[in-house]
């Protein structure tokens, strides 16, 4: 096979997502961030800038995202406060998702527009995802789903648990 030919990625699972998705619908963001924390929002931390949120349809049990509380689609456009409120909270996820999760790695990123694949295109926002070794097997490569080995409200009260053990020590 040509090294260079183009490789596919497949992740049915997340047609759910796209299906429900409307462009006319009000930022989940922004309605989530507006309601008390709990697993109905699944908002597990809050900062002065920023907050962190599940992902209500998850790669992997603990994919978390950061958001600012600014509705905006660009970077430039946060404060450096906030950028850098964004880091520190992506960094105290990581060592959150470690402590619930003991992952062996992980994925950070955004995804600034529709075409780099952003599926909320006017909030931005950093995924943090735990990995493991063989986490993409063939239940999602063949059977086209993806096995999540806990429901959200559970993510939710061992994530928020570990913050809160956290914020006390």
């Amino acid at each position: 096979m040509d090294k260079l030919a183009l490789k596919y990625l497949w992740s049915p699972w997340r047609m759910k997502y796209i299906q429900n998705h409307r462009q006319d619908a009000a930022c989940i963001f922004c309605s989530a961030v507006s309601q008390e924390d709990s697993p109905e929002n699944l908002i597990v931390k809050r900062g002065q800038w920023v907050f962190v949120i599940l992902n209500r349809f998850p790669y992997t049990s603990g994919h978390l995202m950061v958001v600012p509380y600014q509705h905006t689609s660009s970077l430039v456009e946060l404060s450096a406060p906030c950028r850098a409120e964004m880091m520190e909270l992506s960094t105290e996820s990581i060592e959150v998702l470690k402590q619930v999760y003991h992952p062996q790695g992980f994925n950070l990123g955004m995804n600034l527009g529709e075409s780099a694949g952003a599926g909320i295109v006017d909030h931005l926002h950093m995924h943090i995802v735990p990995r493991w070794s063989g986490d993409t097997n063939f239940m999602s490569t063949v059977g086209g789903v993806r096995v999540l080995p806990e429901e959200l409200e559970e993510t939710f009260r061992r994530v928020k648990e570990v913050w809160e053990r956290i914020k006390s020590e």
